[in-house]
């Protein structure tokens, strides 16, 4: 496991999203990060319950926002190896086109609900 410094570029991985952030403060079990753009956004429903539809509440989960500080375990930080950061609203764009082109690949209920949830999301985050 690597060890990050203050003002250290990193990829961490935060629930079921990634993100590439900037370390704040190392807090003994994790880091305090500042995130700037998103890898991967996070998948949508019950983590407890990854898939189920029946009996569960269906989470809709958002991305972490621009400069929003998560406190995230070590052994999930990880360098970041790219040049730039990307810019936080494209990077988020990108990564809800991922997840969407990933979502209608297979029609399931679960897919379907999470693509409902994950489209709810898009007109929040991109109103005009």
């Amino acid at each position: 496991m690597a060890e990050f410094e203050k003002g250290a570029l990193v990829k961490a991985h935060y629930k079921t999203g990634i993100y590439v952030g900037e370390v704040v403060e190392d807090r003994n079990r994790f880091y305090l990060v500042k995130i700037l753009a998103v890898d991967k956004h996070p998948m949508q429903g019950d983590l407890h319950n990854p898939g189920q539809t029946e009996d569960v509440f269906f989470h809709q989960r958002k991305a972490l926002s621009f400069n929003e500080k998560a406190n995230v375990q070590k052994e999930a930080v990880h360098p970041f190896e790219e040049d730039t950061v990307p810019d936080y609203e494209a990077s988020l764009k990108q990564a809800v086109e991922k997840l969407k082109t990933k979502l209608t690949r297979r029609e399931t209920e679960f897919n379907q609900n999470a693509k409902q949830q994950l489209e709810d999301l898009e007109s929040q985050y991109f109103k005009s």
